[in-house]
């Protein structure tokens, strides 16, 4: 049979003659193009195919799905297990008690199956506590995948073993953080989470070390906005936090804790317009101790040049 009637009888497709070829390689015959390949006439054979598809987009109705649910890395099994009903059909047709019965004895048993060896229920708990940290910290789905990647990952190359899953959750969240740019004081991460602060750092020490994350530097002027809008502070303390912040950058001599800094760089702006503002506020709003603040106001005592606008009382 000639490759032109199968083509007319089984594909709706715009068939047009090749005049710009000399023929068909094999046997010389007459070639046509359509919009998948071109091919002889008389022998069947393939010369060329086309991988782009030309046609639209096709139109489904409301009822209709194309497709499934995208994979996400916020579940162990990325999203592929079958979910279960409860009351109503695919249709929406509410289904008899005893479907109903048969449906939970099934959701029971598919739940019991979920995860196939300890490693994989370690992994949807501490995915679940990821989501759970993200979720309080109202943080955006960018940061839930990226946070759960860097779980997975802990898992699979070692960092998790021996440790506390809540932790690495927590330290999974800030390095993801940490790599997109997005400051989040250690202390949010903590009162998030369901462990201590040092099992959270720790944590996320080994995690930088092992996988090691591209974690941008923080910096404390990043801080001063959200700390001042916290404090209601004037526009003029936090510009003149900001100064000292750079300056303090410039000469190198920011150390230690980065938001205690920043509140230290408040604090001593705050002197300078002797706006009422204490150790004790400052340091609560960074989430440090009020001597961490009072290290970081003896640096900037050195660095400033008017030494009397530093407060050394409250």
């Amino acid at each position: 049979m000639a490759t032109r009637d199968i083509y007319k009888s089984g594909f709706d497709e715009v068939v047009q003659t090749d005049e710009t070829t000399s023929g068909c390689p094999e046997c010389g015959g007459r070639v046509e193009m359509n919009a998948v390949e071109t091919v002889c006439e008389e022998c069947g054979l393939v010369i060329d195919e086309h991988a782009i598809d030309h046609g639209g987009e096709p139109v489904y109705d409301d009822e209709d799905e194309r497709t499934g649910a995208p994979l996400t890395a916020s579940r162990h099994d990325r999203r592929l297990s079958t979910t279960i009903g409860r009351k109503t059909d695919a249709k929406g047709n509410t289904l008899s008690t005893a479907k109903r019965r048969q449906l939970g004895r099934l959701r029971r048993e598919q739940r019991r199956g979920r995860f196939r060896s300890k490693a994989e229920r370690n992994l949807g708990h501490g995915l679940g506590e990821v989501q759970r940290v993200v979720s309080v910290l109202e943080l955006s789905e960018t940061h839930r995948e990226r946070a759960c990647r860097l779980f997975r990952s802990a898992q699979n190359e070692g960092p998790l073993c021996g440790r506390s899953i809540e932790a690495m959750a927590a330290a999974s969240v800030y390095a993801a953080c940490r790599c997109t740019g997005h400051l989040l004081p250690q202390g949010d991460i903590v009162d998030a989470a369901r462990v201590e602060k040092s099992r959270v750092m720790n944590a996320y020490s080994v995690l930088n070390e092992e996988l090691g994350l591209p974690a941008q530097p923080m910096r404390p002027r990043a801080f001063l906005a959200r700390f001042s809008s916290n404090l209601d502070l004037p526009g003029r303390i936090r510009r003149r936090a900001e100064s000292l912040a750079e300056r303090a950058q410039e000469r190198g001599v920011i150390g230690g804790v980065t938001t205690g800094f920043a509140a230290a760089c408040l604090y001593v702006a705050a002197g300078e317009a002797d706006w009422p503002l204490t150790k004790l506020q400052v340091a609560e709003t960074a989430g440090v101790s009020a001597n961490t603040v009072r290290t970081h106001r003896d640096t900037l005592s050195e660095m400033v040049d008017n030494r009397s606008a530093i407060p050394s009382g409250r």
